[in-house]
């Protein structure tokens, strides 16, 4: 009988990186989780982890690679593969994909982190048995996958919901917000960062009854991502 062939996946997010190889959900042969730091300094560990288990376990036949954002996913674009202006320090123009294919010399599918978490969710998780769904994700980012009749919500780009605009009174909220392209959207509100940059303390560190969880209710019940 052919064994199923190995595969590998990297989630590449805004605050920690995950690496893994194996056939599916329910047959993963090594995984490692490390900080995301630089690209120059992110990238090679990446690399390194295939290259060492590849002795061991063999090499994998292609990989998913599923970033933050913004990225251009586009196959037909001259700069495929790269992450774009972001706020991550030191991703910003890195050739990401690119190094995986040149390191590993396999096909890369390249997408967003949530839109990578969208489709995990159909195959294997909470939208089974769903064809349109949506899948939020609220941490050091805060962005959304779109899935319409069972396919991905790609549209020029991919949809950034993170950085959408939400009504707020100046007058009685002064915060301008913290994203460094649109300051006071959904991200630059109420995403981690901007929760430290509005309180003086990361999330982790207030009560439950902190005045920053009512306010974070509030700015969600504005948002209207559909």
């Amino acid at each position: 009988m052919t064994q199923p062939a190995l595969l590998g996946g990297i989630e590449a997010g805004g605050t920690k990186t995950i690496c893994l190889i194996g056939t599916g959900p329910d047959d993963i042969r090594a995984q490692i989780q490390m900080p995301t730091r630089t690209a120059d300094e992110t990238i090679p560990d990446i690399m390194a982890f295939f290259r060492e288990r590849s002795v061991e376990l063999g090499p994998v036949a292609r990989v998913g690679l599923a970033s933050f954002g913004p990225i251009d996913r586009d196959p037909l674009s001259a700069t495929w593969g790269h992450v774009l202006t972001t706020p991550k320090t030191g991703w910003a123009g890195a050739d990401f994909a690119g190094a995986v294919v040149r390191a590993l010399g396999v096909p890369v599918t390249f997408d967003t982190d949530v839109n990578g978490a969208a489709l995990a969710e159909g195959l294997w998780g909470a939208a089974q048995d769903v064809a349109d769904y949506a899948y939020l994700t609220v941490g050091t980012g805060i962005g959304g996958g779109i899935v319409a009749n069972g396919r991905l919500v790609h549209g020029a780009m991919h949809p950034e919901l993170g950085h959408m605009a939400v009504p707020r009174d100046p007058e009685t909220d002064p915060f301008e917000g913290h994203c460094p392209f649109h300051g006071d959207c959904l991200e630059g509100l109420a995403s981690g960062p901007a929760i430290e940059a509005r309180w003086g303390h990361p999330a982790y560190d207030l009560s439950a009854d902190h005045p920053a969880w009512a306010m974070e209710r509030s700015i969600y019940l504005c948002w209207r991502p559909i």
